[in-house]
């Protein structure tokens, strides 16, 4: 922790979300900070912004990302999957362990990158199952857990809720609504996803609504903690807002912005 000059120490944590493949950045986040929280996304499987990048054009090229981007952003999610399913049929029946190699090696890359201490939950398109492979003694994986940072109790639930997009780390409301009720009172609340607001899910970019959880705002209301932080939606409507005693904060699409969010206190 860092010391004031009246000799009082004070915390910083930086915190990241959706960092998509972005590990030059992510070796840089926690510089300055006692730590470093990740909400999770960390693999970049189609970069929205650059068809170019990612584990979809690496396997299929630029036009044929392109073409799906096109199908998502309409909302004709039924053609976008069945587009998909016919460029995967041409992988044959190693699809899942193609997929596997191409997120090891990102995995690889990006936990390499993290400082220590790092504390971290899983975004929806992680694969929460690789994680203890690559988390090395600095990295700290929590979901529906708690951890003490400078004297704030921090929690952290990962994943999404399911959608037509059909990423790796859905689960249902329910089992989420478990995972927020486990974490119970805290400091911080840490979660990938955010809270079921309009102005906190809609996608200015992306012109949709994204899945956020009833069950959060729930608790939100219900527990009041200092802070609520989350990413998921990459350019929302609102980065910023109080629910009740609560600042709600999108902590920022590190792989566009490569600038983490700092909290002291």
């Amino acid at each position: 922790m860092a010391s004031t000059p009246g000799g009082n120490s004070r915390t910083r944590v930086h915190v990241v979300s959706d960092v998509h493949g972005n590990a030059r950045d992510l070796a840089r986040a926690g510089d300055g900070a006692d730590a470093l929280v990740c909400l999770g996304d960390l693999v970049l499987f189609l970069d929205y912004a650059d068809h170019s990048r990612g584990i979809f054009p690496d396997l299929f090229g630029v036009e044929n990302a392109d073409r799906i981007v096109e199908l998502r952003t309409a909302r004709r999610f039924e053609e976008a999957r069945v587009f998909g399913a016919r460029l995967w049929a041409g992988i044959g029946s190693d699809r899942s362990a193609v997929i596997e190699k191409a997120i090891r090696k990102q995995y690889a890359e990006l936990f390499a990158a993290f400082p220590t201490p790092t504390y971290a939950t899983y975004g929806n398109v992680d694969m929460p199952t690789l994680w203890p492979e690559y988390a090395g003694p600095g990295t700290t994986v929590l979901d529906a857990e708690r951890v003490e940072i400078g004297g704030w109790t921090f929690g952290f639930v990962g994943g999404g809720l399911r959608t037509p997009m059909r990423t790796p780390y859905e689960i249902s409301d329910e089992e989420y609504a478990a995972k927020i009720e486990a974490v119970g009172e805290v400091d911080v609340l840490c979660t990938h996803i955010p809270p079921e607001v309009p102005e906190l899910v809609y996608d200015t970019v992306a012109r949709r609504f994204e899945r956020g959880s009833r069950a959060l705002l729930d608790a939100i209301r219900r527990t009041r903690p200092r802070y609520a932080l989350f990413g998921h939606v990459h350019q929302p409507l609102v980065r910023r807002m109080r629910i009740g005693a609560t600042e709600c904060v999108n902590v920022g699409h590190f792989a566009g912005s490569g600038k983490p969010w700092a909290l002291e206190w």
